[in-house]
């Protein structure tokens, strides 16, 4: 395998370098114009726990939507909490204000006892809509973000992956 790569001029190599930069920036185009298409900062996520079980299981992959933010009891919404990197998928069950008034909200996740208050920033007893709130569920697929979730876990394994890919379009021959 490393014999194939000792054997591309320097020309070749340059290109197959440029095409694996190609592949990653393409990506990364993609998913900043579909952040400006849904209003979101993170417009696809990954349900990471149980907690919205039945309607959604471990490993979903979630479409979300920030352009309505007039969000409605009943609403599946996505949100940080202030100073924590982790997005969590949890209903709506109250709202507060509107219109003139900042819309504030109370969430609880279907499978849990009690409301998201706890799990809130220290001091705050609400998620205020335009500040917190990532977007709105739209969409899922079932399963298919347990990918990233055996990626966060096992990080060896990305590693494992970043390399086969990188190796793949090096060595890959036109």
């Amino acid at each position: 395998m490393f014999s194939s790569l000792a054997s591309l001029q320097p020309r070749q190599l340059a290109a197959q370098v440029l095409n694996f930069a190609l592949v990653l920036s393409t990506a990364f185009m993609l998913w900043k114009g579909l952040s400006v298409f849904t209003n979101s900062s993170s417009p696809i996520v990954v349900v990471l726990s149980g907690s919205m079980e039945p309607a959604f299981e471990r490993g979903d992959l979630l479409f979300l939507w920030n352009r309505g933010l007039d969000t409605q009891v009943g609403e599946i919404v996505v949100y940080n909490v202030r100073g924590k990197d982790i997005p969590i998928v949890h209903r709506v069950i109250r709202r507060f204000g509107g219109g003139a008034a900042p819309l504030q909200l109370l969430t609880k996740g279907d499978n849990n006892a009690a409301d998201d208050t706890e799990l809130y920033a220290r001091g705050q007893s609400y998620l205020d809509r335009q500040k917190d709130v990532v977007g709105s569920v739209v969409g899922f697929v079932p399963f298919v973000g347990y990918v990233t979730i055996l990626l966060s876990e096992y990080p060896w394994l990305k590693t494992a992956m970043l390399g086969f890919m990188a190796l793949t379009v090096v060595l890959q021959r036109e």
